[in-house]
């Protein structure tokens, strides 16, 4: 492979990003503030960067997979990165990111350098098995260089210029979060009524109730963890910056301001930092029922 890879941020999505990227044959220097997952994705054949800035040195092209925009702002800005990037370096940002910094960055980026936006879907298991889907924005010529490299880590979806690829991420969680929510209100809506949990799960499957989200989500529920490797903190951001495109709409947007005040709810009983199901949970509590269900719930980040 003839593009050196930089890639900052080596969570529970970008460390086993930087892994398949290793594993198809490129030059990968990674760096995380956290020395154990640099060390997970250097035992898979990484090179060991000391700095974030160093990273994007060794590099032709550098990925970023944070938490949020202000840790993009920590590492791009105030760490160095974006100043660090030199003529015909390129830096595809997978963070699910506000379109309008992603903007500001790369007009202040040096000469000679381009942007493109990735934010990914498709969870852990997503991650760890090259099935992610990708959402890449940015200027044709830009999107013919990186998109071949996304395509190792899922299918990459060409969604316009830079800044569209957030904005499609975040009308895909604005469905899912939707999504969500109603899980634990159906459930408690059949089984305050009479019906059997596993009748309920039955039904859903194989009717217009299944979904992606059902199928995926559900199980974490029935386990009883709520899925910690997507936190509420997580969800809450996804949701801010949602709320922020709405105001572009010019009506409206009922079900999406209600999953933004749900998820709320749940962040304030809970706290940030539990699983996103817990907004299920909430429903489960309040309505006195148990989501428990036997099964062999494999949690999906274990897939």
């Amino acid at each position: 492979m003839t593009e050196t890879i930089g890639f900052i941020g080596l969570g529970n999505m970008g460390g086993p990003m930087a892994k398949r990227l290793v594993e198809a044959g490129y030059e990968v220097h990674a760096f995380d503030i956290a020395v154990e997952a640099v060390d997970r994705v250097v035992d898979a054949g990484a090179t060991r960067a000391t700095s974030a800035v160093a990273a994007a040195e060794a590099a032709d092209i550098v990925f970023t997979s944070l938490p949020r925009p202000d840790h993009v702002h920590a590492v791009m800005v105030d760490g160095g990165v974006l100043a660090a990037l030199a003529p015909g370096n390129l830096w595809a940002d997978l963070t699910t990111n506000r379109k309008e910094f992603v903007a500001e960055l790369a007009a202040a980026a040096p000469d000679g350098v381009r942007v493109v936006d990735a934010p990914v879907t498709g969870a852990v298991d997503g991650a760890r098995n090259g099935t992610l889907t990708l959402f890449a924005g940015g200027a044709d010529a830009d999107l013919d260089r990186v998109v071949p490299i996304l395509e190792h880590l899922g299918r990459a979806i060409r969604c316009g210029p830079l800044g569209t690829g957030n904005v499609t991420k975040l009308v895909t969680n604005q469905l899912w979060f939707i999504h969500a929510a109603a899980l634990g209100e159906g459930f408690a809506l059949g089984m305050k009524n009479g019906v059997e949990l596993d009748v309920l799960w039955d039904a859903i499957q194989d009717s217009v109730g299944d979904s992606f989200v059902a199928r995926h989500d559900a199980p974490s529920i029935f386990a009883g963890h709520y899925d910690p490797s997507f936190t509420l903190d997580l969800c809450m951001k996804d949701l801010g910056l949602t709320m922020e495109l709405a105001a572009n709409v010019g009506t409206d947007l009922p079900m999406t301001e209600r999953a933004h005040e749900t998820f709320a709810r749940a962040t304030e009983r809970y706290g940030a930092d539990v699983g996103e199901l817990h907004v299920a949970r909430r429903i489960e509590d309040d309505a006195a029922v148990s989501f428990r269900m036997d099964g062999d719930w494999i949690p999906h980040w274990e897939k």
